[in-house]
C-alpha cells in the first residue's frame, strides 16, 4: 500500500490554491508551474475535486478556481477519497479472498491500518496544511532577514519556561 502520486498531487494542489485564494480565482496554470505538476493532469484531479464539492470554478477573465468550503472543513481523507486513491494495504481490496479465496492470516492487521490511515488523514485538514506552510515561510523569511533563527534546543528552553 502506498499513496501514488494522484493523492500527493492532489493535497499539494489544494495547499497552493488555499494559500493563494485570497487574491482570487487560482488558475491552474499558476499551481501547474508553482508545483510542477502537469496542467493536464490538474485538469483531471480539478475535474473529480469539483464533482465532490470541494473546489469550485470560476469562469471568464480572472478565473480559476476556489476552494467550496472553508479550509477547516475540507480534509486530506476528503481529497484522497475524491481523486479516486486507494488507500488500501490489504492484498484483497477487503474482499477477504486473498488466500485460496479465503481470508488471509494478517487480513485484520491491514484492516486496522487502513482505517487508522483513514482516520488519520481525517483529522488532518487544508487550514492545517495551510498553517503549516505559514510557519515554515515565516521561519525562511526570518533566515533571508539576515537574523540568525534559534537552535531548536534553545526554541525546547523558551517553550518549557
Amino acid at each position: 500500500m502506498r499513496l501514488t502520486t494522484k493523492g500527493r498531487f492532489a493535497v499539494t494542489a489544494m495547499i497552493d490554491l488555499a494559500l493563494r485564494q485570497g487574491n482570487g480565482p487560482v488558475t491552474l496554470a499558476g499551481i501547474s508551474e508553482r508545483q510542477k505538476i502537469s496542467l493536464s493532469y490538474l485538469e483531471q484531479l480539478f475535474g473529480k475535486l469539483r464533482r465532490h464539492k470541494i473546489v469550485a470554478s470560476v469562469r471568464g477573465p480572472g478565473g480559476g478556481y476556489r476552494l467550496a468550503r472553508p479550509m477547516e472543513q475540507i480534509s486530506v481523507a476528503d481529497i484522497i477519497v475524491a481523486v479516486d486513491e486507494p488507500l488500501d494495504a490489504t492484498q484483497c481490496g477487503g474482499k477477504e479472498n486473498c488466500q485460496d479465496d479465503q481470508r488471509c492470516m494478517t487480513h485484520d492487521l491491514w484492516t486496522n491500518l487502513n482505517k487508522r490511515m483513514f482516520e488519520y488523514l481525517d483529522s488532518v485538514n487544508v487550514a492545517d496544511l495551510v498553517a503549516q506552510q505559514k510557519h515554515k515561510s515565516a521561519e525562511v523569511s526570518v533566515l533571508h532577514d539576515g537574523r540568525q533563527r534559534p537552535s531548536p534546543r534553545s526554541e525546547g528552553l523558551a517553550a518549557t519556561a
